[in-house]
């Protein structure tokens, strides 16, 4: 029989771009439904029976989730996988796992610091940072979920660390599963921990809010060990040292600061938008996080895996020194973005009240409307991902760094003003949002086509405007859907909601389909053709 370690090996074998991109596709969906029926499970236990407590919960994730994105995340996207790759094809396979070790050893000991340092500070952090509107017991329970929460930044490094080896390498099996499994860790602690934890007749923990906190923690250990599973068959060579006269260390080291900063900054709006929310009526907090982890659905499908898939060709094609070839790619994938982005604002705008039903029996009115405001900016954050990634592919991470320092500040400044001088509320900050993702991507392309001449050509003009011509069009069709098949006040479980929600999506978008086909939009052709085959197989 195979051993173990041959089965893992196997199945965490090199996979061809295509392949790879589908089950990156997949996981991400995969992931993204786990999460829905995460957070319909605890909506359904605490939102309205509990909303300070939930929302104590939202506001206990808000440091160690910063802690890790600016020391992390999209740090080692950018700066990690580039060098280390770079040794692994000049044959330096030594100086590639002394990188790895150093890297790995490097944000273990940075992250314990900060998880120790936010264990010790998450009271003032709660009282003065992220939850000063709490009412007093809100702020005590989310001091001590912020403590339990404290350890994720350490365990989500050292397995970032070791999936980006994965990654790196083009083995994405176990990097793959990673955020599925994270999901059900906190899905077995909403349905299990919550009533309290026994083992062996010992009453270990009461339960309660508390145990979801604790079913975090289980994700997170559960993720590590899945990600490590993948470092079978690979040939890591760890030790417990850090190799600072390694040259890829040090450049990884001085490519750091700056990446940290941008994804960082980009975080520092999201602990405003929870000082705000947590000012305003019990439930904010949670309900603008809800709306707003439905609205990034859309986004990280489109935007973010299309432009992840085109950022490797692109770069290419500047390489070869060919940027006219850059200036078509960027252009097809701009264009299949807004075709696909374009619709999906729409049935999101519309059918925002099927949308929260899904993750809150019954509905809620002020999740939808601000989802019906944050619908706005889903276009335009999924063209954000291929704006900023035209300029990476080009060595320049500074000019979208500049613009993000920009539109935090207005965001902020806007999100201020919107909900305490205009008294918009909850609203304000969705609309700041929205506003302010507009902006972003409009300035990002204007510094754009003063590098790129004739990016946005009047061929891609015609196109765009089509795609909106489109769009209108089934923006009535579908208003009339959500007409024909409204919610009621018997429409309060996800088995009566999801079959309307299903109609008026299909009917919508073959909709969408036809009147793309009338107006000779090319991104339809892959589809048609497509269709032709499997009709034609059929028939034959």
């Amino acid at each position: 029989m195979p051993s173990i370690k041959s089965t893992v090996s196997k199945a965490n074998k090199k996979l061809p771009l295509q392949l790879a991109a589908s089950l990156l596709a997949g996981s991400t969906l995969i992931s993204s439904i786990l999460g829905l029926l995460r957070d319909r499970l605890l909506n359904g236990m605490y939102y309205h029976t509990y909303p300070t407590g939930i929302d104590a919960y939202t506001v206990a994730f808000t440091v160690p989730d910063f802690m890790f994105f600016i020391l992390v995340s999209g740090a080692l996207s950018v700066t990690f996988i580039p060098v280390f790759n770079q040794r692994l094809a000049s044959g330096n396979k030594q100086s590639a796992w002394e990188l790895s070790t150093s890297i790995l050893n490097l944000m273990a000991i940075v992250t314990l610091i900060a998880s120790i340092l936010i264990i010790i500070f998450a009271e003032p952090l709660v009282h003065y940072v992220v939850g000063p509107g709490l009412d007093e017991s809100s702020r005590a329970l989310a001091v001590s979920m912020m403590r339990v929460i404290a350890v994720n930044p350490f365990l989500f490094a050292i397995a970032t660390v070791v999936a980006s080896m994965q990654q790196a390498i083009g083995r994405f099996t176990f990097f793959a599963l990673a955020p599925t499994i994270y999901n059900i860790g906190i899905i077995i602690g909403t349905v299990f921990f919550t009533n309290g934890i026994n083992l062996f007749g010992w009453h270990i923990f009461d339960g309660g809010i508390m145990g979801v906190a604790l079913g975090v923690v289980l994700g997170s250990i559960l993720q590590l060990l899945v990600s490590s599973i993948g470092l079978f068959g690979i040939g890591f060579d760890y030790r417990f040292k850090i190799y600072w006269k390694n040259k890829g260390f040090r450049r990884v080291l001085s490519l750091l600061p700056a990446r940290s900063l941008d994804q960082g900054i980009d975080y520092v709006n999201s602990i405003v938008e929870t000082n705000l929310a947590s000012r305003m009526m019990a439930g904010s907090v949670r309900a603008y996080q809800q709306a707003s982890a439905l609205s990034y659905v859309p986004i990280n499908l489109i935007g973010v895996a299309i432009s992840t898939a085109a950022f490797p060709k692109m770069a290419e094609r500047l390489g070869q020194n060919r940027p006219d070839l850059f200036k078509d790619e960027l252009q097809t994938v701009l264009r299949v973005i807004i075709w696909l982005a374009l619709p999906v604002t729409v049935i999101t705008f519309f059918g925002r009240g099927y949308l929260i039903n899904f993750i809150q029996n019954g509905g809620d009115t002020v999740m939808a409307s601000i989802l019906g405001v944050l619908a706005i900016a889903i276009l335009f954050r999924s063209i954000y991902h291929i704006a900023a990634r035209s300029f990476y592919a080009q060595q320049d991470t500074k000019t979208p760094l500049y613009i993000s320092f920009f539109a935090i500040g207005l965001n902020i400044t806007l999100a201020v003003w919107f909900t305490m001088g205009l008294g918009l509320g909850v609203y304000g900050l969705a609309w700041a949002t929205a506003i302010v993702s507009c902006f972003e991507v409009m300035i990002l392309f204007v510094m754009m086509s003063r590098r790129i001449k004739g990016l946005f050509d009047i061929v891609f003009v015609h196109a765009v405007a089509r795609m909106a011509s489109a769009t209108g069009f089934m923006a009535a069709v579908t208003y009339v859907l959500v007409q024909v098949f409204p919610l009621s006040v018997n429409d309060q479980s996800f088995l009566a909601t999801f079959p309307k929600f299903v109609v008026i999506v299909t009917l919508s978008s073959l909709s969408y389909g036809l009147f793309s086909y009338m107006f000779k939009l090319g991104e339809m052709q892959p589809i048609l053709s497509r269709a032709k085959k499997i009709l034609f197989y059929r028939v034959r």
